[in-house]
């Protein structure tokens, strides 16, 4: 176990590095002047050139990079170009609200949607299967920049029954919550009902029927137990998928997390803050594999990590 975790934490680095490279080259080749966007468009030419050299960005590129890679080497993410507040700080400040919201949202859909899973595997093929897979395609094929503008007009403005934007009560939580959480959920529903209709048909079920074990015994203790492996396997990869999502949601509801920040900082061309959350949402994808793969050993003994 240890000698793959430490394999697995080493094979990251190159990951984070090539993600950081990534990153640092787009957003410098991408059109526009942080500067002038800091101090307008009015500012005199002398103000942009002592700021442009106050900030370093009058270095050639591979200077600036070098300077990025050894910071990022000591843990040091750099500076806002615009609040000049360090970035790891920045976001540790936006990162409980997007943490907060990522959870709330995973939990929903396992809340939903392995239940109507499992209710549509053991009624394969009747109306149930069929109203429940209609239901997850809909999930599915409603993207979040869509639903969100639609629940906050139902349930904000038409119904007034919760806040369209803002965070600090619970009410503020559920619609960027199911936002995120629908096409989690048609996901995560589509995939438990397959695999738990792969282990019904298995031999070990029929034997534990034939034993007397209750049918739902069967299906919970038996079959469910045991298509875990690909269900944990989507959510380890969906849950970075919902902190990609949650940038577009963030900004739909106006929720003060890692994804809203990003967004104003690219407006604002601030270079340090975009490079740092797109590294966090990589680390964040690249982590979850690791918890995944550790989760499959306990999920079943005869998996061996050496």
């Amino acid at each position: 176990m240890l000698r793959f975790l430490v394999r697995r934490i080493l094979l990251t680095i190159p990951v984070v590095l090539g993600v950081a490279t990534l990153v640092f080259s787009l957003i410098h080749l991408v059109p526009g002047d942080p500067v002038q966007a800091m101090l307008g468009e009015s500012a005199a030419p002398a103000d942009i050139t002592e700021l442009r050299g106050r900030l370093g960005l009058d270095r050639p590129l591979v200077v600036q990079y070098g300077r990025f890679l050894a910071g990022l080497a000591k843990g040091d993410l750099g500076t806002s170009l615009r609040t000049n507040q360090p970035v790891a700080a920045a976001i540790g400040e936006r990162l409980p609200a997007t943490f907060e919201l990522a959870l709330a949202a995973m939990a929903l859909a396992i809340l939903f949607a392995v239940p109507l899973g499992i209710i549509a595997a053991v009624r394969a093929g009747t109306h149930v299967d069929h109203a429940a897979t209609t239901l997850a395609l809909i999930g599915i094929s409603m993207p979040n920049f869509w639903l969100g503008p639609i629940l906050a007009i139902v349930f904000s403005v038409m119904l007034g029954w919760l806040p369209v934007s803002g965070r600090g009560t619970l009410a503020h939580l559920v619609l960027p919550a199911i936002t995120l959480a629908a096409p989690l959920s048609a996901v995560l529903a589509r995939m438990t009902r397959a695999s738990v209709i792969e282990e019904l048909r298995e031999l070990y079920v029929l034997a534990a029927r034939a034993r007397g074990v209750s049918h739902v015994h069967a299906v919970l203790r038996h079959a469910f137990r045991n298509s875990l492996i690909p269900i944990v396997t989507v959510l380890g990869l969906q849950f970075g998928a919902v902190l990609t999502g949650a940038v577009i949601t963030e900004t739909i509801f106006a929720w003060p997390g890692v994804g809203r920040l990003l967004i104003q900082s690219i407006g604002f061309r601030d270079y340090p803050i975009v490079q740092g959350c797109i590294l966090l949402i990589a680390v964040t994808y690249v982590s979850m594999n690791l918890v995944t793969d550790l989760v499959y050993g306990l999920l079943d003994p005869r998996i061996r990590y050496e």
